[in-house]
């Protein structure tokens, strides 16, 4: 569950950083990118261990408001679907070619 949740943040971090202010940027990409404990956080910053964990856990809440509303990491898992799949049919060559259309007009639709 945590390799998960930590794939996850970073990803959605990969797609939203943009929309989040530096501190919070700064914050996301050591404790989940470079792999800093949250003291090593405060310490670097000389705040207290607690205000970098609710500063985490309020853009981790950001993070996924975002992606509700914007659904960019599910689109982009989608279309990362669809491409192994047109990927196989191409490699299949008793594959029919309306097949790879099929999955051609699906990734389309993504966007």
């Amino acid at each position: 569950m945590l390799l998960e949740k930590t794939t996850r943040m970073n990803f959605l971090f990969d797609f939203y950083q943009a929309l989040l202010t530096d501190k919070q940027r700064s914050y996301m990409q050591l404790y989940y990118l470079d792999d800093h404990s949250l003291g090593e956080i405060a310490e670097s910053y000389d705040v207290s261990r607690q205000a970098v964990y609710d500063n985490i856990r309020r853009t981790e809440t950001m993070l996924e408001e975002y992606e509700e509303k914007l659904q960019l990491f599910e689109k982009f898992q989608n279309r990362q679907r669809i491409l192994a799949k047109l990927s196989e049919s191409v490699m299949d060559v008793s594959s029919v070619k309306t097949d790879q259309l099929a999955l051609i007009e699906q990734l389309k639709q993504f966007d």
